[in-house]
């Protein structure tokens, strides 16, 4: 009897030292979570395989493997994109998310890397050429995205007939292709990708709404991670691995040093 009650507490320990040593392997494992909106294209897409790819899902990779972390990309819905990262169900956000000042209440920011704006796209077979000519119309955009809020302070939301808002920029640009609306307020580099992906459909209005930049946004009072996110990204700067990415995917370095 006393055998056995040996064997048992042996056993019992020997769990106990494999459980110590799985917890310690998992807690050892350095995952960056990255919430991103999927529809995002060029910066955070489903290509025709339903990878997701971009230049926004590159650069994050290679940064992340600087920082000596593994990447976990995680489609999020963009409008909750604050509350997953305040809860600690993602790392960053990283996807053509715009620096603004009213984010900067809610998230800590990298430096701007990429140059964009919000522009208005049409179909390209409509006589709308400028801003006034939207008067009276109905416009589209993503809902919870620097559109709406660069169309919150342009004085031609008073003007509108109506704006329709869209969980992405996939189903406002189809809602524009139908005639549901007549014109999208979008981010230019993902109209950009649009036209350049189907020639002869859409156009861009020559005025812009508003100029913007991209950063990565970390969770507030976290300066440990936004540190060494922001080391990495220089880095990159300098031994080209940015310049690589954003000719991948733009032909051109666009990228802000």
């Amino acid at each position: 009897m006393k055998r056995l009650s040996m064997l048992f507490l042996t056993s019992i320990m020997l769990l106990g030292i494999l459980a110590g040593c799985s917890s310690k392997s998992s807690s050892d494992s350095k995952t960056l979570t990255i919430g991103v909106d999927d529809s995002f294209a060029p910066m955070g897409f489903r290509d025709k395989d339903n990878n997701l790819v971009g230049f926004d899902i590159d650069y994050a990779k290679a940064a992340a493997k600087k920082m000596g972390y593994k990447v976990d990309i995680q489609p999020i819905e963009w409008k909750a994109k604050e509350s997953e990262l305040n809860s600690g169900r993602i790392d960053l956000i990283w996807n053509g998310y715009t620096i603004t000042d009213e984010r900067k209440k809610k998230v800590d920011f990298s430096k701007p890397y990429l140059k964009n704006a919000q522009v208005v796209a049409t179909l390209a077979k409509t006589d709308l050429s400028s801003l006034k000519d939207l008067k009276g119309k109905i416009v589209g955009l993503q809902a919870q995205s620097s559109a709406a809020d660069a169309l919150d302070a342009s004085p031609i939301k008073a003007t509108l007939k109506s704006t329709s808002e869209y969980a992405n920029n996939v189903m406002a640009l189809n809602d524009l292709k139908s005639g549901r609306t007549d014109a999208v307020i979008i981010d230019e580099v993902v109209i950009d990708y649009y036209m350049a992906k189907d020639p002869g459909t859409f156009k861009v209005l020559d005025e812009s709404l508003s100029p913007e930049e991209y950063g990565v946004g970390v969770k507030k009072g976290n300066e440990k991670l936004l540190n060494k996110l922001q080391k990495a990204l220089d880095s990159m700067n300098e031994d080209g691995t940015a310049k690589k990415i954003s000719n991948k995917w733009f032909g051109e370095d666009k990228v802000l040093k």
